[in-house]
């Protein structure tokens, strides 16, 4: 599976659990296994604010784009998220936020006498 992300800022959290072809986003279960070989599903048709574009099958492998919400303290890796490849069953590990010590940390400027 490839999981491609669009950044968008947002205060909310995404949770996502990959079981085979099927995705649970934040408690809710997507199954993509009826997806054939070179079939689109537009994002229309999935129920969820979650999903930006198309998803498909090419060469055997799902291609899903989900929005990865933004937090104020988002990192460089958040903003400008590489896609997510063969992408294992288990928790969905997304690019994370700069910790808030660090943002404070570059938010102080000393000034010289």
């Amino acid at each position: 599976m490839l999981i491609k992300l669009s950044p968008q800022r947002r205060d909310e959290t995404l949770q996502v659990i990959k079981a085979g072809e099927v995705l649970i986003v934040n408690g809710e279960n997507f199954d993509f296994s009826p997806i054939g070989e070179g079939d689109t599903l537009p994002a229309l048709a999935i129920s969820s604010s979650w999903f930006l574009d198309k998803v498909e099958r090419i060469d055997g492998e799902l291609a899903i784009t989900l929005f990865l919400p933004l937090p104020w303290n988002y990192s460089q890796e958040q903003a400008f998220p590489l896609p997510l490849q063969n992408v294992p069953d288990g928790p969905v590990y997304f690019p994370q936020p700069l910790p808030v010590d660090h943002i404070a940390e570059l938010g102080q400027v000393e000034i010289a006498e």
